[in-house]
């Protein structure tokens, strides 16, 4: 009989398994004051029906503008309308907003502006839903100009992303980029958004990368998105490179050194993932339990390295860092078995073999203690993995059977 527990078996339950630690790319930007007070000019002065020419911000859309304008009928709503808009009497508003929409009577310009106000009323509210519904209105009723159609447009499909509406985001973003012919990297971005969030990742990644290359400077989160769909697609190399890139502009930035750490382990470069985990540790930077649950997963996957392996776990737990847990004493057990250093493997194991969930830690007690002739230790660790359980009992009942007390 195989007295030593197998290493696979346990080492393998020790490790954790890791993860970027960077969240999802913002899938809606926030307007600052400055946007919020020129969209409320801008609107006001298109509800006075200004004859003042904005840039156009969409030169080479398909679409024909329609020459609409209000009436004065309508003219006289909207600006009720936009008078408790600029009060932040949100509910008189919307109100109003609500009411020139139910109206046939309005115009296709007083309406979709309408629409248009009610969207940014509903989102300024958290109400995402009820803004995606006066979006679509807007664009139904087709009175805006190009930069109020397409605005609404791209606004919608950023909505529909936050709220999980993927395909329909999607089916947006590829609507709006066809109508509008841009090129700018915000619009193709949510486009790479909601194709990662379908799980489309060869599409995502060239569609990410083409909205990175669009611009001078791309946001730290786009680069990050691209990574993780380079890591879903398998092509870890490619994920390593832009999480090198991100780190070394920020070599102080513990996330970004734990996220250069976890591609490197997702790609199975479990060496380099080491080294840089280990500046993070020597720079004082390890203030998490998944901290150093990272770091000895890594080295207990690395062969020869369990002395490392020990060695990060009884820092982690004497700093009070390291949970004190069944998967951290599994874990120092293993490191101490199989870097020969068998008393302390005995003692983790005892730490460990009470927490356990059934009576497998137990029996590789029993197991260690019969290989060092500790004959009634090893009879009374192998009692308590049968009383927890053990998938096979004869193991542990050959170690009763054995001669001593």
């Amino acid at each position: 009989m195989n007295k030593q527990p197998t290493r696979r078996s346990t080492l393998l339950a020790a490790a954790m398994g890791v993860t970027l630690v960077f969240g999802a790319v913002s899938q809606v930007n926030a307007q600052s004051m400055a946007e919020r007070n020129a969209q409320r000019r801008a609107n006001k002065e298109s509800s006075k029906g200004s004859t003042t020419k904005a840039e156009n911000q969409f030169p080479n859309a398909t679409r024909t503008a329609p020459d609409a304008k209000a009436s004065s009928k309508g003219g006289a709503k909207l600006q009720k309308m936009m008078e408790f808009y600029d009060k932040e009497k949100a509910a008189e508003a919307r109100a109003v907003a609500d009411e020139i929409i139910a109206n046939t009577a309005f115009n296709a310009y007083e309406r979709s502006f309408a629409a248009q106000i009610g969207a940014q009323l509903a989102y300024d509210g958290d109400d995402s839903k009820a803004a995606i519904a006066y979006l679509k209105q807007a664009l139904e009723f087709n009175g805006l100009d190009n930069n109020g159609h397409f605005g609404a447009m791209f606004m919608m499909a950023q909505l529909q992303l936050q709220e999980d509406q993927y395909a329909d985001s999607l089916a947006t973003a590829d609507r709006f980029l066809a109508e509008t012919k841009s090129t700018k990297p915000e619009h193709l971005i949510v486009r790479g958004n909601a194709l990662y969030r379908l799980e489309r990742y060869p599409e995502a990644a060239k569609a990410i990368k083409q909205a990175i290359d669009a611009s001078p400077e791309p946001k730290v989160e786009w680069q990050q998105l691209l990574m993780a769909s380079y890591i879903e697609n398998n092509q870890g190399a490619d994920a390593a490179k832009i999480a090198e890139a991100i780190a070394a502009k920020t070599p102080n930035d513990k996330r970004a050194q734990m996220n250069v750490a976890a591609v490197y382990s997702q790609a199975d470069m479990l060496d380099k993932a080491a080294v840089v985990l280990e500046k993070v540790r020597a720079a004082g930077q390890f203030t998490e339990d998944k901290d150093y649950r990272q770091l000895y997963a890594t080295y207990l996957n690395l062969d020869g390295k369990e002395k490392e392996a020990a060695g990060v776990i009884t820092e982690g737990l004497e700093k009070g860092v390291l949970k004190p847990d069944y998967q951290a004493y599994v874990a120092l057990a293993q490191s101490y078995y199989f870097s020969d250093q068998t008393a302390k493997s005995i003692d983790a194991y005892k730490k460990a073999a009470p927490l356990a969930p059934d009576g497998e830690t137990y029996l590789n007690l029993a197991r260690v203690l019969w290989q060092e002739d500790r004959i009634p230790e090893a009879k009374e660790a192998a009692k308590q993995a049968i009383a927890k359980g053990v998938k096979k009992p004869d193991d542990a009942n050959k170690i009763l059977a054995l001669k001593g007390k």
